[in-house]
């Protein structure tokens, strides 16, 4: 009966009751997991006396590329040439070119136009007034849609006055009406040639990969040595961060663009540039303002680190009350920011759902009954203009005293004496829970970092390298066969090589608990919102909010209320990245088949099985690229939490920001963007198994 029990070829075989080894046999998958983690256990544990180079990568195999990296960019920046001009030449020719543009922008809306150099220099021309710039923007949005988006554009501008955000607002859009559209430019470009080749496509994507998952800092340095200590270099390293997803939306809406309207270009006789920006593109307009949104979102949220090279406005503000704890100032700032992203996401979103405009023949209209809000918002700008200078201010205060020569002022300016702050009473509500609460927010942080975080980061770097890069190969080679196998194992090698391994497992032990901690709080909140509108618009806004605050606001409440560390770190990511997680869940469920939900029903399912059997579990392809996010927004926070204490490949990325160092950036810069590919790819071919499985491809 034993032999006939272990042998399934011996007796019946209907009878018999396979054993585990029989079972596991029968599943090699399985199998080579189970005797793969047995492995890498038994070696974790007794391995290190004889195996120490599997431990500790020795430095005498690092590979210095840093040095390598350092070096070409100092050739390229001082010897490389093309002949007529040298590569610095070509940097400084490119610098040129943006900068007089974004110099008559920023004269336009903040600075005036000025004669001479420095302190020296006079102002001929004042900016427009506070008052044009809110007429025309409450205009634009009547032109674009209606009333009800004018009089939201004209909240969001007026927040910035009366909450004394203006100047720095202004220059924060100078710089933004320059860099957006310069990369959607670009992004077309490109986007057009990985659309006609399928070589280039090949060849941009993993590019592409790179520009998203890279950290800002990285690129920071190189960007500095080539283009100075500028607003130029600040808005360059804006276009690199923002045009990836533009490029992928345009080969996207391309090949999105009706056969009919291919043929029909074609039958009429269109030339290949005729094809390209006569039908093609106009055909491919809706789609491609989606990339156009996109620029303009990620564009803002990158003025806070753009500050940081020389950009100046509400990022600078933002940055600086980080650094003095200045809680009150930082939350005005950053709300500054999100209400400018709220104007131009809506302004952007009605321009992609607007009609051509039909003017009939306009051949007996006068100027003024062709272009009102043109002819409207030029009357206003003059009459602000002149009544708000210095001769407008001496003749209104000769015709009615001083008061009349205050309120002319005002109308170029707004008023110190007239803004309101709300500073006082953010920082006094945190000065508040400090006094208050602190044991017991301090007692809580130590709990959880002594019992969970400390032992869990441990155990991480206790890790032998050689075993996580052979058990990434084994799950690429599950999830996607061994091109995702190799893939895994090249890059989490290269992160070893580099001598980057230790601080590579801190940012994963990091952005793992981040993301635990974010999806159970996110997945939950979703569920509820999934199934309960009213619900799902109330928390669709609150997520919409947190994804337009810059990154960096999260940092100041979480240093205030927990110190600098790990801990903090973590509080300001699971705060950061939770919105995916929370949306993606709410989208993957409401978007299941009501025929499937009403067979659940039909059968007898209670709420509860409905919920875990058929809605969770078609939404669950949904719920991992929700998880895919999680893990990218995460990964791009930990690059800035390097502000407040953590010890991981975030913080090589801004010591080497700090000291110029090129190499150094771009390794810790390319071990992070390897850790974000490989979560990708291998939850990315997670995702289509379970699609596939479910039936839903």
């Amino acid at each position: 009966m034993a032999e006939t029990s272990i042998n399934p070829h011996v007796g019946d075989g209907n009878n018999a009751a396979p054993s585990p080894l029989d079972w596991l046999i029968r599943r090699p998958m399985l199998l080579a997991w189970t005797v793969a983690l047995g492995a890498a256990t038994f070696f974790w544990l007794f391995g290190q006396p004889w195996a120490k180079w599997a431990f500790k990568y020795p430095s005498a195999w690092k590979w210095k590329i840093s040095k390598e990296i350092s070096a070409g960019m100092e050739w390229l920046m001082n010897e490389a040439t093309f002949g007529l001009f040298t590569f610095r030449e070509l940097t400084r020719a490119i610098s040129w070119v943006i900068e007089k543009p974004y110099e008559i922008v920023l004269s336009l809306l903040s600075t005036g136009f000025l004669e001479g150099q420095g302190s020296q220099a006079i102002q001929i021309i004042p900016p427009l007034s506070w008052i044009a710039v809110l007429t025309v923007v409450v205009l634009l949005g009547r032109y674009v849609k209606d009333w009800k988006l004018g009089a939201l554009l004209g909240g969001c501008f007026l927040y910035l006055v009366v909450f004394g955000q203006w100047e720095s607002a202004m220059v924060t859009l100078s710089s933004i009406m320059i860099a957006v559209p310069l990369g959607i430019i670009a992004a077309l470009f490109v986007g057009l040639l990985g659309y006609r080749s399928v070589w280039v496509e090949r060849a941009i994507t993993p590019v592409l990969d790179l520009m998203q998952t890279v950290p800002v800092f990285a690129y920071l340095v190189p960007v500095l040595i080539m283009f100075g200590f500028n607003a130029v270099s600040a808005m360059i390293a804006t276009m690199i961060y923002a045009m990836p997803p533009m490029v992928r939306v345009t080969m996207l809406a391309l090949r999105q663009v009706p056969s009919e309207i291919v043929d029909l270009g074609t039958m009429v006789g269109c030339t290949r540039r005729q094809m390209t920006w006569k039908v093609l593109i106009p055909s491919a307009v809706p789609t491609l303002m989606i990339g156009v949104n996109q620029v303009i979102m990620l564009s803002l949220n990158m003025v806070i680190i753009a500050s940081m090279i020389g950009a100046g406005g509400l990022g600078a503000d933002v940055l600086a009350s980080l650094r003095s704890l200045n809680f009150g100032g930082g939350i005005e700032a950053g709300f500054a920011i999100v209400f400018l992203a709220i104007a131009l996401d809506r302004l952007s979103q009605a321009m992609a759902e607007k009609a051509p405009a039909s003017h009939g023949d306009g051949q007996n209209e006068g100027i003024l009954k062709k272009y009102p809000y043109t002819v409207f918002c030029t009357a206003v700008a003059l009459i602000t203009g002149i009544v708000g200078t210095s001769w407008g201010v001496s003749w209104a205060s000769w015709i009615g005293g001083p008061s009349w020569g205050m309120y002319s002022a005002a109308v170029q300016d707004y008023p110190e004496a007239w803004t309101i702050t709300t500073g006082a009473f953010w920082s006094d509500i945190i000065k508040h829970i400090n006094v208050n609460y602190f044991d017991y927010i301090d007692a809580f942080k130590g709990m959880l970092l002594t019992n969970f975080l400390v032992p869990f980061k441990r155990f991480l770097v206790s890790l032998p390298w050689i075993a996580v890069v052979l058990l990434l190969g084994l799950a690429g080679y599950t999830l996607g066969r061994w091109r995702l196998a190799c893939l895994c194992m090249v890059l989490s090698l290269f992160i070893a090589v580099v001598g980057l391994w230790e601080k590579a497992m801190i940012t994963i032990y990091l952005c793992g608990i981040s993301v635990l901690v974010a999806s159970m709080i996110g997945m939950p909140i979703g569920i509820a919102a999934a199934q309960r509108d009213r619900l799902w618009r109330v928390v669709q806004t609150i997520i919409d909010t947190l994804q337009t605050l810059p990154s960096f606001v999260y940092l100041m409440p979480v240093v205030m209320l927990f110190r600098v560390g790990e801990f903090s770190a973590i509080i300001a990511v699971v705060a950061y990245a939770v919105a995916p997680a929370v949306r993606y869940t709410a989208h993957g469920i409401r978007q299941v088949d009501p025929q499937l939900i009403e067979a659940g029903i039909v059968s007898g399912c209670t709420p509860f099985q409905l919920l875990t059997k058929v809605k969770l579990k078609l939404a669950f392809p949904e719920i991992m690229l929700g998880l895919n996010q999680t893990i990218m927004l995460s990964l791009s926070m930990l690059v800035i939490t390097a502000l407040v204490g953590t010890r991981d490949l975030g913080q090589e990325t801004l010591i080497a920001l700090t000291r110029a160092r090129t190499g150094d950036g771009i390794v810790a810069g390319l071990c992070v963007a390897f850790i974000a590919i490989i979560a990708d790819r291998l939850i990315r071919a997670g995702a289509e198994r379970m699609r596939t499985r479910l039936g839903l491809q």
